[in-house]
């Protein structure tokens, strides 16, 4: 006779019920912000003041996406924090791959000193003024290189890659790389890397989503406004809209007052239409990489 199947307790049950429910309330209170913003988006600005739109779309327009779009300055932002996001994506993980397998191999005279400097930087910095100093004697004002080196290195991603190393590449898959001739380099290149597409991934995605959403670096060492990335750009539409729909004041009469709150609700929908599409470009591009990402972080916390 075959074995029967392990019945559940009463225990059981209730607890993945409690979690069902509890991973229900997760979702509605992450999900609804977004769903909110996209019907907000192409809602009319009077059903969204109102109040009546408050889930799906109500009296559905585009213009807020079309005003947005007509703004040439959202092309060059585009394609500014395109190359920004490459760039320096690229430039990061160039910096934390190699960093982190040096410091994950048990022959490297030294490990746990640089290590502890690494970890200093975590807690210690120089502060705004100097950074911008810095970054000033090194010519770098109003460049790409302004953007890209100064965070090119996140002390964390390097603990987290680490750990990576450490608990994934066997030691003895090195030794027999290393006795078949295979220089370090060529074991990193060839063998290590092959092996760490998870964690890859992983950096690739955090170094990518820090770019894309970077307005800090920006706003301090850039005055070019064609060199201005997305979300500078969407700063500045949110602004001029908002200052365009307060102006007036004083005594003003009916059809004034009809102009400055169409203003207000325009005002309103560019708003919603601009936050989605700072957004949109990372959402869809995360459920490809969702698979690795969490594998890479599953495998990089098993042991620090």
């Amino acid at each position: 006779m075959a074995s029967q199947a392990i019945r559940e307790s009463r225990g059981d049950r209730i607890f993945l019920a409690v979690n069902y429910v509890y991973l229900l309330i997760a979702l509605v209170i992450v999900a609804y912000p977004v769903l909110y913003m996209l019907s907000a988006s192409i809602s009319s600005p009077q059903a969204v003041g109102s109040g009546e739109m408050w889930l799906f779309p109500k009296g559905i327009t585009f213009e807020g996406y079309e005003r947005v779009f007509q703004d040439n300055r959202i092309w060059s932002g585009y394609a500014n924090t395109i190359l920004y996001t490459v760039a320096g994506t690229l430039v990061s993980l160039a910096v934390t791959l190699p960093a982190a397998y040096a410091l994950a191999r048990r022959d490297f005279v030294g490990r746990n000193f640089f290590m502890a400097m690494f970890m200093v930087t975590m807690f210690f910095g120089g502060g705004l003024v100097p950074s911008y100093l810095l970054v000033k004697d090194l010519g770098m004002i109003n460049t790409i290189w302004a953007i890209i080196l100064p965070g090119a290195a996140s002390i964390y991603n390097i603990i987290v890659t680490r750990t990576f190393f450490m608990s994934t590449i066997p030691r003895e898959l090195e030794e027999a790389a290393q006795i078949d001739g295979a220089s370090t380099t060529r074991l990193f290149l060839t063998v290590v890397l092959p092996l760490s597409m998870p964690i890859v991934a992983v950096m690739a995605l955090f170094y990518g989503v820090g770019q894309w959403n970077s307005y800090f670096s920006a706003l301090i060492y850039l005055n070019d406004e064609t060199k201005y990335p997305l979300q500078i750009i969407l700063r500045q539409i949110l602004v001029l809209q908002e200052m365009s729909a307060q102006t007036g004041g004083g005594m003003i009469d009916a059809s004034t007052a009809s102009a400055l709150n169409n203003k207000a609700e325009i005002a309103a929908l560019v708003k919603y239409a601009v936050i989605i599409v700072a957004t949109l470009p990372v959402i869809v591009i995360y459920p490809f990489l969702q698979r690795y990402f969490v594998q890479g972080v599953m495998i990089g916390s098993v042991k620090g």
